[in-house]
């Protein structure tokens, strides 16, 4: 029945379908395309600037392994040692590996090699920003909530992988500088306690640095990571078409209705522009701004280190870690525990831990089980936005730990001075920052409730017959007073009384008054400022109010 019939011409014939008619019917009939064609094509979704923040991600995943594909086939993963003689004359008669050969061909000698290489680089920091910046998106307007949280532990994945990638990647040159960062890797994987050593030699192959390390990084970077991400990818996506978009508050928009533009054909058609520009601004960058110049650092030894070496700068926030951790130590039984490079190093993946569970944790605190299609304001979840301004500002912190080099050499400061200030503030800037956005939130909630019940300030002045001068107030629509009141305001679980009416004690136990604490701390009367109802709203208006 999914064939269409022949219809007839104006003499009687039958008019046969068009090819591509035909070839659709024979898959409609073996594959049921139209059903789903008609269900899904024609999805709504929000026309809202900051959902292009997951587009961009995506787009960079495919210029990534697009010019991956092409960078791989000049590459050459090996550790074996040889001597240069090409085109960069500085190099030459120098002895180095042959990855950092292949390296200097593809930017010197394959047609458009350099570009390639660049491209890919900036593909991949952009590619880390946009996830950083999408979850923070998704993080404060609340759009984990149910049903999301496990498209926020795949998205949470990509980036932890999209991380390791970067790393791995950014090693396989073999350069200078990257060997610094994989001597800084090595050294962090020592201070494993018990089984830290053993680790670096399965790792290395033995001795650091080894002739294993970038012939074991190559297929992990190209193959294993990439494909994981891949499937990541699609998953996440699956989920996005499923669960369908959130969207911000607004007249017409509910838990059950989306407001916005069809799949097919005006989001396609955005969505296929946006991928050009996001592959046109990525190539004018790698045109334009040069970075990772591996030939200016010369090939990788153990004996040196590059002055001013970096990392890329999702990778700052670790090594600000390591930075600025004083160089404790513990001798006992014949071992040595580095607890300064231990503790930062087992601080990051746990911090990143805190980061991916969030959702569940919301969820057990707030006992909310409802599905959540439309978004919060950060203002109206003052406690969940400190806590995420509070992390950027320690992020921020770290990342300034992790260059103190560059920052006393360029601001002609003392490394001393930068590192104690780095130590300081990773305990009182993201408690400060907390403590400021709560306050933020909360006036800018007071700031609704006023528009709300009182209209926007006009700026009109006007003079009363009794000579007080006073601002002519603009009523708000309906529709843009329903946007600063359609939130909920949840209640805070509470225990209750631990003494029954029969003068029995209840039992309660520990994770339940964790709870409550943690719900009063999140939803409690100091966190939310009430909404105006719609008595308060009458009582104002029904009267002749000029402000």
């Amino acid at each position: 029945m999914g064939a269409r019939s022949v219809e007839a011409g104006r003499n009687g014939r039958p008019v046969q379908p068009a090819k591509g008619e035909r070839l659709a019917d024979w898959a409609d009939g073996r594959l049921g395309l139209y059903p789903m064609a008609k269900t899904n094509l024609r999805k709504v979704f929000p026309d809202h600037w900051s959902f292009m923040l997951g587009e961009v991600c995506l787009y960079s995943f495919i210029v990534l392994i697009l010019t991956g594909v092409y960078l791989t086939l000049f590459f050459e993963p090996s550790g074996i040692e040889v001597v240069y003689n090409g085109s960069y004359e500085p190099l030459n008669g120098v002895i180095m590996t042959r990855a950092y050969e292949s390296t200097l061909d593809i930017s010197f000698d394959v047609r458009g090699g350099l570009l390639i290489r660049q491209i890919h680089h900036w593909a991949a920091l952009v590619f880390v920003a946009g996830m950083l910046v999408h979850m923070m998106r998704v993080f404060f307007t609340g759009a984990f909530r149910k049903p999301r949280e496990v498209n926020w532990v795949f998205g949470w994945t990509l980036l932890f992988l999209g991380i390791i990638t970067g790393l791995t990647g950014y090693s396989l040159p073999d350069d200078l500088l990257s060997g610094t960062g994989v001597r800084f890797a090595q050294g962090a994987i020592l201070s494993v306690p018990v089984v830290g050593t053993y680790l670096s030699f399965f790792l290395f192959g033995g001795e650091f640095p080894g002739h294993d390390i970038i012939p074991r990084f190559f297929p992990i970077h190209v193959l294993l990571l990439p494909g994981i991400m891949l499937g990541l990818v699609v998953a996440h996506l699956i989920l996005v078409f499923y669960h369908k978009h959130t969207q911000y508050p607004g007249a017409g928009r509910d838990q059950k209705s989306v407001v916005g533009m069809p799949f097919m054909p005006v989001y396609m058609a955005k969505a296929g522009g946006f991928f050009f520009l996001v592959f046109g601004v990525l190539s004018m960058m790698g045109a334009i701004a040069t970075v990772n110049p591996v030939w200016a650092f010369g090939p990788y030894r153990p004996d040196l280190v590059t002055t001013g070496a970096q990392p890329d700068w999702y990778l700052g926030f670790s090594e600000g870690l390591i930075r600025v951790m004083p160089g404790w130590e513990i001798n006992a039984f014949g071992h040595t525990l580095a607890l300064g490079v231990f503790i930062p190093f087992s601080l990051f993946p746990l911090i990143m831990l805190a980061i991916g569970v969030y959702p569940f944790i919301e969820s057990w605190i707030t006992g909310d089980t409802r599905e959540h299609h439309i978004l919060d304001r950060p203002r109206n979840a003052p406690t969940r936005t400190g806590l995420g301004v509070a992390w950027l500002s320690l992020y921020g912190v770290l990342l300034i730990g992790g260059g103190n080099d560059i920052v006393a050499t360029h601001l002609h400061l003392s490394i001393n001075s930068i590192t104690w200030f780095v130590r300081i503030s990773f305990f009182a800037v993201p408690v400060l920052a907390f403590v400021v956005t709560r306050r933020i939130c909360m006036g800018l909630q007071r700031r609704d409730r006023d528009k709300v019940l009182h209209g926007r300030e006009s700026g009109t002045i006007k003079r009363l017959p009794d000579g007080e001068f006073v601002e002519v107030h603009e009523p708000l629509t309906q529709a843009q007073r329903f946007a600063l009141t359609q939130h909920d305001q949840a209640t805070p679980y509470e225990v209750g009384p631990l003494v029954d009416a029969n003068g029995v004690t209840r039992r309660v136990g520990p994770s339940r008054k964790l709870r409550a604490r943690l719900a009063r701390a999140m939803y409690g009367p100091d966190t939310q400022i009430p909404k105006p109802t719609a008595e308060e709203y009458r009582e104002l208006t029904s009267e002749d109010h000029h402000h």
